[in-house]
């Protein structure tokens, strides 16, 4: 008997189908050993030697596998192909004492039957290189996490956590809450020539006046903008210029982690951890119908940009068929990866098969999957289509002593965007010829004012943390993942990521005390050293030391030197506390702010304070339900709900949250009819 071990039964299900009934395809249900939960689990003191043990949630599992080792004839490792997957293969390894050197690990790309078969023809060792970075990882995690949290706790609040990377993330989206909040509106206006040429109009913009060129600002009130276009009335519009330009439009390169979660969150509305959630269901496998369970795409977890010869030529098949010969691009296309760090030994997230069309598969699978599947096919297979070809068109246009401009685009050839439809717009301008006079219809003025930069999505947010090297691509989703669960950020309305009360104040912490555990470019530096490690060319535990002892010397002396008034100072009030008539301060808690008693810990006394939430934070077509609203409370905790935007529109959420997660649906009046009807 031959036992292969993965680490999901979804992906064991999957590759049962491809093998003999002899073998047994069992799951670790992800790691079988890992640091104790109730201590440290590293001996400082010894070169940082991790102590190891099996949780609770996995001695089940570790029974079986036992159990089932004593039977097999052979055990093969085939966990996933990066350094958590090598890792886990690792304590497969210590935990059913296989030996050390045996070639039993293979691994792979994608799980096809041809890929899986390929792979046990070709076993290898362990990559203890790989396991050592992974445990790097995971001790650095530890030691600032088991040190600087209780720190935490003791000094701002309880339940609060610190870390290498979530607190480099949280000084992002801080940092740009604070540019938010430092922004000052800039009014300014834009004046527009309605125009018609052969009965056609367009529209052409001002861009220059009396011999100077206009920015963004330079018209800045009403009076000023009517004073010019008053001028500009009695003005005869001519053609001065025309110029044509062919732009040829490359096709994207296929997706990475990143890339994909931006393009999801951009287009689809997945956050980062629903696309990687939906993304390992399309790797693991999904049912084809009766014996025919297959992944779909291969390994989600890359930052390469690699595709294998097999599937480019397949690709360039599969466009030759369903667009015609002159979609395809001359020669297979190549994509170069700007990120010298990226494991080009990976391949970028493709379909298995790109004859799998999205529509073929479309009845098997959920609507999130078939989205997120048709939008991996499409990229992937457009990286091997030839280019759209656009013509520009750039109209110059005299008014006395103003020049207007006006700009166009058509399509001349589709190419890639036949396939992966990128939002190019077409704006088709009347044919004219040089000094063509032309009739005004009108001119008019239009206000703007200048807007403060977004909150970062989980789209922004991702694309910062891969500037700045800050995590891989396996760790981007639960980055953004924990700093929610903590309770460091919230969703907007808008699902944009808000810092909260308790997230601002232990960054700004962090940022003063500790400015190493927040520096964009130390946490850089420490994920280049964990990948020095993958490559072999630095002992792991020396990288943890270079770390740990100024880390753990800075701490001791902060611990001594800091009190919680410092950090966490209260504000009084005028409000008297009901209980015993002393002054009510506010303080600041894991959920925000709150008025507690002055007198404690004499009086433990506190109240929730009112939500700042106000019509104003809502897009405009959902102003009228604040007002209907207003005085809603919450039937399980009596705070105030407010409104909120999701998936499917509003709904009314506790202002609580996450304390209480009471939700309510808002009914439009055709969805309370059909309610009210129902029998």
């Amino acid at each position: 008997m031959r036992l292969i071990i993965v680490e999901s039964p979804t992906k064991a299900k999957t590759i049962s189908h491809f093998l003999a009934k002899t073998d047994i395809v069992e799951s670790s249900f992800g790691h079988v050993r890992d640091l104790p939960t109730k201590k440290l689990g590293v001996d400082i003191n010894n070169n940082f030697e991790p102590e190891y043990e099996v949780p609770a949630k996995a001695k089940k599992v570790a029974a079986k596998l036992k159990s089932l080792v004593k039977k097999a004839d052979e055990v093969i490792l085939a966990t996933d192909e990066d350094r958590e997957g090598e890792a886990i293969a690792w304590h497969l390894q210590q935990l059913l004492k296989l030996p050390a050197k045996q070639k039993n690990r293979i691994v792979f790309h994608e799980i096809t039957e041809s890929a899986i078969k390929n792979a046990l023809k070709t076993p290898r060792e362990l990559d203890y290189n790989l396991i050592n970075a992974q445990q790097a990882r995971r001790i650095l995690d530890r030691l600032v996490g088991y040190e600087l949290s209780p720190f935490l706790w003791k000094k701002v609040a309880k339940n609060l956590s610190a870390g290498r990377v979530q607190s480099a993330a949280v000084r992002l989206i801080v940092e740009r809450e604070r540019e938010i909040e430092a922004f000052i509106k800039q009014e300014y206006w834009t004046i527009s020539a309605h125009l018609q040429a052969h009965k056609e109009k367009f529209t052409a913009q001002l861009v220059k006046w009396q011999g100077k060129t206009l920015d963004k600002l330079a018209i800045t009130n009403q009076k000023e903008a009517q004073k010019i276009k008053e001028q500009l009335l009695e003005a005869n519009y001519n053609v001065q210029k025309i110029t044509r330009e062919k732009i040829i439009k490359i096709p994207p390169a296929p997706f990475t982690t990143s890339t994909l979660q931006q393009v999801a969150n951009r287009w689809l509305g997945f956050s980062a951890k629903q696309t990687m959630v939906l993304a390992q269901q399309l790797y693991e496998g999904i049912n084809l119908g009766p014996e025919e369970q297959v992944g779909l795409i291969t390994y989600m977890r890359t930052d390469a940009l690699d595709l294998s010869n097999e599937f480019i030529h397949q690709a360039r098949a599969v466009i030759q068929n369903n667009f015609g010969s002159q979609f395809i691009a001359k020669t297979p296309r190549k994509f170069i990866n700007k990120n010298k760090r990226a494991q080009e030994a990976h391949e970028a997230i493709r379909p298995t098969n790109p004859n799998r069309t999205p529509e073929s598969v479309k009845k098997y699978l959920d609507p999130r999957q078939f989205r997120l599947y048709e939008l991996i096919w499409q990229r992937a297979l457009a990286s091997q289509a030839a280019e759209a070809q656009i013509d520009h068109l750039s109209i110059n246009i005299e008014a006395d002593s103003a020049m207007f401009l006006a700009t166009g685009q058509t399509i001349t050839f589709p190419g890639y965007l036949s396939i992966y439809p990128e939002q190019t717009q077409e704006k088709i301008l009347p044919h004219l010829t040089d000094k063509e006079p032309l009739k005004l219809l009108e001119l008019t003025t239009d206000q703007h004012f200048t807007q403060p930069p977004a909150r970062y999505s989980d789209a922004g947010l991702v694309k910062q943390l891969e500037k700045y090297g800050i995590g891989r691509p396996s760790t981007y989703a639960p980055i953004i993942a924990t700093i929610e669960k903590r309770g460091y950020v919230i969703r907007d309305n808008y699902k944009r990521l808000e810092p909260t009360a308790i997230g601002k104040i232990v960054n700004d912490l962090l940022v003063k005390h500790f400015p190493n555990i927040v520096d964009y470019q130390f946490t850089a530096s420490i994920e280049n050293s964990l990948d020095d490690i993958a490559r072999g060319e630095v002992a792991w535990s020396k990288i943890i030391a270079d770390f740990y002892w100024p880390f753990h010397q800075h701490l001791e002396e902060k611990s001594q030197e800091l009190s919680k008034k410092d950090i966490m100072p209260e504000t009084p009030t005028n409000e008297v506390c009901d209980k015993c008539g002393a002054k009510m301060v506010i303080k600041i808690g894991r959920y925000g702010p709150f008025l507690a008693c002055s007198a404690f810990p004499k009086c433990r006394n506190i109240k929730t304070m009112k939500s700042k939430s106000t019509p104003q934070e809502l897009p405009e077509k959902y102003q009228h339900l604040a007002k209907k609203y207003a005085n809603e409370v919450c039937d399980k905790c009596g705070a105030k709900m407010v409104i909120k935007i999701g998936r499917y529109g509003p709904f009314l959420a506790c202002s609580a949250f996450p304390k209480c997660r009471n939700i309510k649906k808002i009914y439009t009046k055709k969805q309370q009819s059909t309610k009210t009807n129902k029998p």
